[in-house]
């Protein structure tokens, strides 16, 4: 149980990072859910990227639900807020920053990865960069939402898909640490061979406990570029990796 715990709160992260003036904040009306954004968009016709948020503070120290899932880690913000590419995205997820009527602890746990979840982060893309090409860049959860937008919908022009400890496959995760499952949520492996025809690149952290590099080679075997990132935890020892991923055009 005190594993149980440990993983669910290494989840969240911990500090905070303060928002270039050249980023717009930015909420972006979907169906079901309202996105909080932050947006540097330099060259409307050019490349995007998009950096998705992991699911953020969603359990605490005690292994039970938060209020609010709103990140306290920095790392997609900090990689967002450093990239000096034309246009540049961080995308939150659902229930971050701004809580929707239809938002419960379902949302950040269980059906994380609901079609409803999906569908927004679709909409919010596709209403961002509407037809020109895209690189998506997931962090741990943010990982299988990319990877589902990026293969369940048709209307992306998906140029890339980035992966930071990414969880890739969330019922080999749950399994792997004997967590319940998440039985509301889509998952990946569904669509393991719409996938593995994207370009893709996933970094791996070494000392990653929470999302072990064995969960990600399992998946991915031999359609992707797999990367690990020696002495990375979950949420700590990435920095070598931020000028590759900020460089990506």
């Amino acid at each position: 149980m005190l594993k149980l715990f440990a993983i669910l709160f290494l989840l969240s992260g911990c500090s905070s990072i303060a928002v270039p003036p050249v980023y717009v904040y930015k909420e972006i009306p979907t169906r079901d859910f309202t996105l909080a954004s932050w947006q540097k968009i330099t060259d409307p016709s050019g490349v995007y990227k998009i950096y998705i948020e992991g699911d953020g503070y969603a359990f605490n120290a005690h292994g039970r639900a938060t209020q609010d899932p709103t990140p306290k880690g920095i790392l997609m913000r900090e990689l967002a807020f450093g990239d000096d590419s034309p246009n540049v995205v961080y995308l939150a997820r659902p229930c971050q920053y701004i809580k929707s009527p239809i938002c419960s602890k379902r949302h950040w746990t269980a059906a994380r990865f609901a079609p409803e979840v999906i569908n927004a982060e679709y909409a919010a893309v596709k209403q961002i960069v509407d037809d020109n090409p895209v690189i998506l860049i997931g962090f741990s959860g943010g990982a299988q939402v990319a990877g589902l937008i990026a293969s369940t919908k048709p209307g992306l022009n998906v140029k890339k898909v980035i992966t930071i400890a990414g969880n890739l496959d969330h019922l080999a995760w749950t399994q792997y640490h004997n967590l319940p499952p998440l039985n509301e949520s889509m998952n990946l492996e569904s669509y393991r061979k719409q996938f593995a025809q994207i370009p893709q690149i996933h970094y791996v952290g070494s000392d990653d406990e929470v999302m072990p590099p064995v969960l990600v080679r399992e998946f991915v075997g031999g359609s992707g570029n797999i990367i690990e990132v020696r002495g990375a935890t979950h949420n700590s020892g990435w920095e070598e990796i931020y000028a590759q991923i900020r460089n990506e055009k």
